[in-house]
């Protein structure tokens, strides 16, 4: 298939171009400036460049296309960012205008298939109950254009295309900066993981996403959870960290101080487990890592 990509160099994208291309397909990468080429190309993709916001550079790159796979994001670069609403201004522009600019240039040009990145933790808290696709998100302020980016793709399957959206857990993996934070505060004894230390979080580990991307390229329109098979309570999944680094086990905030933390220390204090049945139905994916207890050892030996 010819398979156009967006968010191409991002830590999702630059796993999922070698896989695409192993597979035979043609990969067409979208870029936004000069010095990426490289690094697309290295992978065995064709790079251009073009702007999310302009309808008449995406018809050029969509033209002759099979499937459009949008992975673009710009999430905060440090864990400090991410509690600062201006710091969210263009990952929302983004998921709203950008998302919608490509859904409709991709019905345009007769894409067949549409394949969105999104974001699993905005679904509301359910204490220990187990949560799938029919339960209604609930963003928050923050996170809001997540629920425009999934409106975009619908849009796309009403006018007879195929749209596929990837609501994904927590990511982790070592490339990831929150990662990198996270660690350098365990080592020194603190987790800054807010909320109730019995809530759980559901997580995915960078290439187990990456490999749900390439899987949704045959599985039917719809939304689809991408997250560990088995979520953990916010103690255990500081403390499997800490073991892998073989430190003590860190210090949590108390529960009170995710009040503190604005739109995202909300989100950050639910209790979400996440279910990955309905993807693992469709397809022939389930995550190497069943969940962190496994996937922490594995992502901090790089450097530990």
């Amino acid at each position: 298939m010819r398979i156009v990509i967006t968010g191409s160099t991002g830590v999702i994208g630059k796993r999922v171009i070698p896989q695409l291309i192993g597979l035979g397909h043609a990969v067409t990468a979208v870029i936004h400036a000069a010095p990426k080429r490289a690094d697309v190309e290295q992978a065995g993709a064709t790079a251009v460049e073009a702007d999310l916001f302009d309808r008449a550079s995406l018809t050029q790159v969509m033209k002759g296309q099979d499937v459009v796979i949008n992975l673009a994001t710009h999430i905060p670069r440090s864990s400090l960012g991410m509690f600062m609403r201006s710091a969210w201004r263009e990952n929302d522009r983004i998921r709203s205008q950008g998302a919608a600019n490509i859904a409709q240039v991709a019905a345009s040009c007769g894409v067949r298939r549409l394949i969105q990145e999104s974001f699993a933790p905005v679904y509301p808290d359910r204490g220990d109950a187990w949560i799938d696709e029919a339960v209604p998100i609930q963003p928050v302020r923050y996170n809001r254009s997540v629920a425009d980016a999934e409106a975009a793709v619908a849009g796309f399957t009403r006018q007879g295309g195929v749209g596929v959206v990837l609501r994904f857990a927590a990511f982790y993996g070592p490339d990831a900066q929150q990662v990198k934070d996270l660690v350098r505060f365990v080592r020194r004894g603190f987790a800054p993981l807010v909320g109730p230390s019995e809530s759980y979080i559901s997580s995915v580990s960078h290439d187990d996403a990456a490999r749900a991307v390439v899987a949704a390229l045959a599985v039917p329109a719809g939304i689809y959870n991408v997250s560990d098979d088995e979520p953990v309570r916010h103690r255990e999944y500081v403390d499997a960290l800490a073991d892998a680094l073989h430190a003590p086990h860190p210090r949590l905030p108390p529960p009170w101080t995710a009040a503190l933390a604005g739109s995202v220390g909300k989100m950050l204090a639910r209790s979400v487990r996440i279910s990955n049945r309905k993807l693992r139905d469709a397809s022939d994916w389930a995550p190497v890592f069943p969940s962190v207890r496994e996937g922490w050892p594995a992502t901090v030996a790089p450097r530990a």
